[in-house]
């Protein structure tokens, strides 16, 4: 079986290829253990990551770009993570420049846990973006956010099922009151320690 990951690094990394950009080495910051939370933009994945860092956020432009980039840090059981709130992205294969940049984030930071976060509402329309995560080898864990709007709206899932069938790890939140945030970071250091 061809691996995805070996598929796409045969795709030029922009600043990283032979572009007009000049090459950047990336380094871990403070050493620590990366968390990447990846989505389409107005999911909630800001306030998934306030959640988590407690709003303590560095935002840079990502070196040759105009982009954003949201780093912070988070304490979950007792081990501290960096957390990287990238830019918004539709496709892991980028048309956008916010997309070239979030996924040469994951591909070069290589973080321990990929959080996709989801508008649950249009799950359908997101789990593409799932799957190629997914195929790609990357660890992901899927959070499906906006539970409160989705069960406004009478949409129901069935979460355990989806979790069996993607065979990666879901959560519903409610970011804004914090609902499930407590399960979410649970998850997230199982995930991190396997």
């Amino acid at each position: 079986m061809v691996s995805w990951r070996k598929i796409i690094n045969t795709i030029s990394l922009g600043a990283f290829g032979d572009g007009c950009h000049e090459k950047v080495k990336l380094t871990d910051r403070d050493g620590l253990r990366k968390i990447g939370i990846v989505g389409n933009p107005n999911v909630g994945k800001s306030v998934i990551f306030n959640n988590l860092t407690g709003a303590h956020v560095t935002v840079s432009n990502y070196p040759g770009t105009t982009v954003d980039v949201a780093r912070g840090k988070a304490k979950i059981e007792g081990s501290e993570f960096e957390v990287v709130d990238t830019p918004g992205m539709y496709s892991f294969l980028p048309i956008t420049e916010e997309e070239r940049v979030a996924r040469l984030l994951l591909l070069t930071e290589e973080p321990e846990v990929i959080l996709h976060v989801v508008d649950t509402r249009n799950l359908e329309r997101m789990l593409p973006l799932t799957l190629q995560l997914i195929e790609a080898g990357l660890p992901v864990i899927l959070n499906l956010n906006m539970m409160d709007e989705t069960e406004s709206a009478g949409v129901t899932v069935d979460i355990d099922k989806l979790e069996t069938e993607l065979t990666v790890p879901i959560v519903p939140t409610v970011a804004t009151s914090g609902r499930g945030m407590d399960a979410l970071r649970k998850r997230i250091i199982e995930y991190a320690r396997n």
